[in-house]
């Protein structure tokens, strides 16, 4: 998911980046108001040129670009980088805005029907994929699948892509989102601070009790966790439940199951779980009161052992991570009788790049996406943001890459096939928000863990009844 927040994710709505932060408020609903309603078609657009096998989707020469991006942890450089890159080949003219007021800016420009012709549509004030998908807004981007690869024109893109990147951009059947940012989700420690106190990597729940418990003896928190965002708790609470659960109860959470929550011995040991974690005074203090920043660089002061993000977490805090931090990646630690292994990771695209339907220069739209899945544009990413993306060996051999980017690329190695995607956020924003908010009262001590479990049931009852949920399945 990129990154959320005001700094950032995502991903980071991953989602990011990824990302699923935020409310549903009372201007989205009315933002989906209005897409139903649609606006004046933009008729600005610069015509376009004949469709070829090296112009699939027939971009006019001299034309121009508007690109939005999501300026959170992965900055917006690379975008700049690719513009630049695009304007080169094609003659067009970018104009180009970094934000992370991507709802404030944007909806007013979907609502007139001029919206932007690319955009990074991440962080805490995204606008909902699964809301610009209700509404129409969304162009279908299946023809960039099936275009020719820029790399290896015998092949076509969706060939290139790793798996899970096409489902997780698929909206009611249709691909709509390219979810570019390969993401690895997790806890993240310092090498140097474990090196120093003699502490060894957790494997275990129990183990990770016992180094938090260790911390905290030394005057360090064991867990600091973004407190305003409650979407990275999540992180923790889920993957706990996948990784004690296995696959199907992923899949029973995605599906919408009537006991997807409710009488499952796993969520309800995966909540417990945290909660311990509140109960024992291991949380660092403060952390429930602070934003992602906030926490993540007291993390950085060694004010606390673990915390939990995705991998946009170094990009993120690079000016304010000590040299010699040694930032580390760590799996979630096992609960007893665990399904997958400790080694099993969540890990998949996220950060969400669309072409809006009513885009003035659709065709450049299609284009930029296709380019972006290209190793050149990846590995001008992977460079700039410290990050690696959906394209399978995307990034050219020998580029150098920070410590805590290595460690997440030996994790992604040692999961193998061990790797498991949540869909439920982007599928599902509202249930998605009402499951963070009742994460945000665990960690206050405001509700118990039964409780927790109570109320996510409830969100996933509440989405059971939207009519497109019957388009939204895993097998």
């Amino acid at each position: 998911m990129g990154s959320t927040g005001e700094g950032g994710f995502g991903r980071r709505d991953l989602i990011k980046r990824s990302a699923a932060l935020g409310l549903i408020t009372t201007p989205a609903m009315g933002f989906l108001s209005a897409c139903a309603s649609g606006g004046e078609a933009a008729t600005n657009g610069p015509g376009k040129a004949a469709v070829t096998r090296e112009n699939p989707f027939g971009v006019a020469k001299g034309g121009k670009l508007d690109v939005v991006v999501f300026k959170g942890g992965f900055g917006d450089d690379y975008a700049k980088a690719w513009e630049a890159s695009f304007d080169k080949k094609w003659g067009t003219t970018s104009s180009h805005l970094g934000t992370q007021e991507i709802a404030a800016k944007l909806q007013p420009r979907f609502n007139g029907g001029n919206p932007p012709d690319v955009v990074d549509d991440a962080g805490a004030q995204a606008i909902k994929i699964d809301v610009l998908a209700k509404g129409g807004q969304l162009a279908d981007l299946t023809p960039v699948l099936d275009a020719p690869s820029l790399d290896d024109p015998a092949r076509k893109v969706r060939d290139l892509l790793i798996p899970g990147t096409v489902e997780q951009g698929t909206q009611g059947g249709k691909f709509v989102a390219l979810n570019y940012v390969y993401t690895v989700f997790g806890f993240w420690y310092s090498g140097k601070l474990f090196k120093e106190k003699g502490w060894t990597e957790p494997k275990t729940w129990d183990q990770f009790l016992d180094v938090c418990t260790k911390a905290r003896d030394a005057g360090i928190g064991g867990l600091a966790h973004q407190g305003k965002y409650p979407y990275y708790i999540n992180v923790v609470i889920m993957d706990l439940i996948a990784k004690k659960g296995g696959l199907d109860a992923v899949k029973a959470i995605d599906n919408l199951e009537p006991n997807a929550f409710a009488d499952n011995p796993a969520a309800l040991a995966a909540v417990e779980a945290v909660y311990e974690v509140v109960e024992k005074g291991l949380l660092m203090a403060g952390t429930n009161g602070l934003t992602h920043t906030e926490s993540q660089t007291a993390w950085n002061q060694y004010k606390a052992a673990f915390i939990p993000s995705g991998s946009w977490l170094e990009n993120e805090q690079l000016k304010q991570t000590p040299e010699d931090f040694d930032m580390k990646f760590l799996p979630v630690p096992l609960l007893p009788h665990s399904k997958l292994p400790f080694e099993a990771i969540r890990a998949g695209a996220g950060e969400p790049f669309i072409v809006p339907e009513k885009a003035a220069n659709k065709p450049a739209g299609l284009e930029f996406l296709r380019s972006m899945l290209s190793r050149e544009w990846s590995t001008v990413f992977a460079q700039q943001a410290n990050s690696l993306t959906v394209l399978k060996d995307g990034v050219d051999p020998g580029v150098s890459l920070r410590p805590g980017t290595r460690s997440a690329v030996a994790a992604v190695k040692a999961a193998g096939s061990n790797t498991f995607q949540y869909l439920y956020p982007d599928w599902y924003s509202e249930m998605d928000t009402e499951i963070q908010n009742a994460s945000n009262e665990l960690m206050a001590k405001r509700i118990q863990p039964k409780e927790w479990i109570k109320r996510a049931q409830a969100a996933v009852d509440k989405a059971a009844k939207d009519p497109n949920a019957k388009n939204n399945r895993r097998s």
